[in-house]
């Protein structure tokens, strides 16, 4: 069984439904827990997986013991032997519920930094740590930072890397373009101070002069839309950025983007950017945490020192100059994909990983 706070369209909740849908059915009957539906949800019930709704709107409300109730007697009788959390809330409320009352298998995942995990929730992790038999997480880089700083047993922890529905995520056409017509630099992804698209307003800035015809697509909405709306005022480039509320199908979003740019601060595995490169997009990215594990710089997709606007203007105008480079470096982010990063591959590690601890625990290993 498979949790997260609300099936919407954010990459934890994205990734559980591909996994849920991509599951071996003869290995493994999957259910499906949350505290908040969404398009998501609709989808995975359209897919054949049971659906548990948790009334949960806090934790110090009584309806929290209610729900936990709830979710004991659901355990039970479906039997559910494997018990999944994809983000800090259903980690804090799911693990120790299922831990308390006998579920074979409870694991927990961390698919961000925890520096982004608010304070509260950050110490009732630590504990979480202690109570489930592993965490997944989706990065080497990840990986890294639960050994070094929270002491986590490496033999504790699970990679398995996002996966991306490649028959979906095609590679898009690119559009043949004369050296005067627009070039659309955009990201999807949530407007939150961590993902610094205020670094990519200045960078158009400072390359529009030279390269006149820029310009930028952000999709995704959050608190720092106002914020990146007053910026590009300052910078006098309102006329050149377009802003977008976060979309169902990014694939509309895709289609009118030639170079895709995730300057982020902090970053595991990006699904927004995996799926550029599944498009065919020549990408760029800032070397942090888990994307130098997707992205092999000067060969499918450039990387950019973090924060530093230098290095990303010189990065954004060799793929502004160079069409070629952009056809190059989109196929090559294409092919990695496909080999690397599909879905299938990532639901055959997820299975793998379920079923051998599940094997280690009934002692049949």
């Amino acid at each position: 069984m498979l949790f997260a706070r609300e099936l919407g369209v954010g990459g934890s909740e994205r990734q559980l439904t591909e996994i849920a849908k991509t599951l071996d059915k003869k290995r493994f009957s999957v259910h499906a827990g949350y505290f908040r539906e969404g398009m998501r949800g609709r989808e995975l019930a359209g897919a054949g997986i049971a659906l548990c709704p948790l009334d949960v709107t806090s934790f110090r409300k009584p309806t929290a013991i209610r729900e936990a109730r709830k979710l004991v007697r659901y355990l039970q009788q479906h039997r559910i032997q494997i018990v999944h959390t994809f983000d800090y809330p259903l980690t804090c409320f799911v693990v120790p519920v299922a831990r308390a009352f006998g579920v074979p298998i409870v694991l927990s995942s961390q698919r961000g930094s925890r520096e982004l995990i608010p304070n509260f929730y950050r110490g009732l992790i630590r504990i979480t740590d202690l109570l489930a038999d592993g965490v997944i997480t989706n990065c080497r880089a990840l990986e890294a930072q639960l050994v070094q700083e929270e002491n986590l047993p490496r033999r504790r922890i699970h990679l398995c890397y996002n996966g991306i529905d490649v028959a979906r995520f095609q590679q898009l056409p690119l559009r043949e373009q004369a050296s005067r017509e627009p070039v659309t630099i955009g990201c999807i992804s949530v407007f939150r101070p961590e993902k610094n698209l205020g670094l990519l307003l200045k960078a158009v800035s400072a390359l529009s002069v030279s390269f006149p015809q820029i310009r930028i697509l952000l999709v995704g909405g959050g608190s720092e839309e106002q914020r990146l709306r007053k910026l590009a005022g300052d910078l006098w480039i309102t006329n050149r950025l377009t802003l977008l509320p976060a979309q169902a199908n990014v694939l509309t979003a895709l289609k009118e983007i030639d170079i895709f740019v995730l300057p982020s601060t902090t970053e595991a595995l990006s699904n927004s950017l995996m799926e550029a490169m599944a498009c065919g997009r020549a990408v760029i990215a800032s070397n942090v945490g888990g994307t130098p594990e997707l992205i092999e710089h000067g060969k499918n997709g450039l990387l950019f020192d973090d924060g530093n606007l230098a290095d990303l203007k010189r990065q954004m105008a060799k793929l502004l100059s160079d069409a070629g480079l952009r056809h190059q470096l989109g196929h090559a982010a294409r092919q990695t994909i496909v080999e690397r990063f599909s879905i299938e591959q990532s639901a055959r590690r997820m299975g793998d990983i379920y079923q051998e601890m599940l094997d280690r625990k009934m002692g049949n290993l």
